[in-house]
């Protein structure tokens, strides 16, 4: 398994972010290939982190481009900084 997690600092509305990541970006997550879950996190103090977990790295690496897409196309004005992003393959889980 794969994971992509996106730190986003400087949130100005996250219960506006969560909806909008609710309704619009789950559901195009839940169709890239290999989708195994999504998790957005509210973390306080204006930082929200998502994790997307999926069976290879191209589906991985699929929800890093998504997420940047639908940033930039819908949330743009609530995540106002570029995230930090990380990615790999899963060692441990349980």
């Amino acid at each position: 398994m794969y994971a992509a997690v996106r730190r986003y600092e400087g949130v100005t509305d996250a219960a506006e972010a969560a909806r909008l990541v609710n309704e619009g970006f789950v559901p195009l997550m839940q169709q890239v290939s290999g989708f195994v879950a999504y998790y957005w996190i509210d973390v306080g103090d204006g930082v929200m982190v998502s994790t997307s977990v999926f069976q290879d790295r191209a589906g991985a690496e699929e929800s890093i481009s998504k997420a940047a897409d639908f940033v930039r196309d819908n949330l743009a004005a609530l995540l106002p900084n570029p995230p930090q992003v990380m990615a790999g393959e899963v060692v441990a889980s349980a």
